[in-house]
């Protein structure tokens, strides 16, 4: 395989299929049968989930409602799909575990570092839930914090277009996508990948970052395995 560790970074939005909010079973299957395809090839693979699907904190704060509270639900939600997902990803025989900044020891482990890097190791799969645990920060800026933390060699984040584009595919059939992009490139195009402070971190870093399609099947495995699928963003 191409890369030995990654971060796996999936939108909340992800997991509603076709539906317009909440979780499809369906979808969740199909995730959970491509993250065993690649953990069967020795791969360690971590986790963060968004919580789109179930509740947004910039949108509520936008609606009246204290940030601070706002985002704390969006964590939560988080939660939420990490549960969902860990279930799925067990009843695929593959053992997981979920961590959570913020501290719900009934249902989830706290996160600790040392610990998420063993469960790795011995080829669990690991979910980040409650993003960072802090307000203001984003689940992007989550994803790229732990895989630094738990030295992933890349960040494989999981879209429903196959890469990175100079504008919207969905809203122009006529857009150019990039095969391969330097970080100061996507700043200079003014390409939104990542909010700022996840993208400034993952450059500092050198951490690069592949957009793909993850509603594909077969996609994660290939891309894992090296083939150029998607846009790969390195310094």
């Amino acid at each position: 395989m191409h890369y030995k560790r990654i971060l796996l970074k999936l939108s909340g939005e992800a997991l509603m299929g076709e539906r317009q909010y909440g979780i499809d079973p369906k979808r969740l299957a199909e995730y959970a049968e491509d993250i065993k395809k690649i953990t069967q090839e020795d791969v360690e693979v971590a986790i963060v989930i968004g919580g789109g699907n179930i509740f947004r904190g910039v949108a509520g704060a936008s609606n009246g409602m204290d940030r601070v509270q706002a985002d704390y639900m969006g964590m939560l939600a988080t939660v939420i799909n990490g549960l969902a997902l860990q279930s799925a990803l067990e009843d695929a025989d593959v053992p997981t575990r979920l961590q959570t900044a913020i501290k719900i020891e009934a249902i989830a482990e706290p996160y600790i570092k040392r610990k998420a890097v063993r469960h790795l190791e011995k080829g669990r799969v690991v979910i980040f839930g409650s993003g960072t645990g802090n307000p203001f920060f984003t689940t992007d800026s989550a994803a790229v914090l732990r895989a630094i933390e738990v030295s992933a060699d890349v960040i494989l984040k999981g879209t429903r277009v196959d890469g990175i584009y100079d504008s919207d595919p969905e809203k122009n059939t006529g857009a150019i996508k990039f095969d391969n992009l330097s970080f100061d490139e996507v700043l200079k195009k003014g390409l939104k990948i990542m909010d700022t402070t996840a993208f400034t971190l993952s450059q500092e870093n050198e951490l690069p970052i592949i957009v793909f399609d993850m509603n594909t099947p077969g996609n994660l495995l290939r891309v894992v395995s090296g083939e150029n699928i998607g846009t790969k963003v390195v310094n």
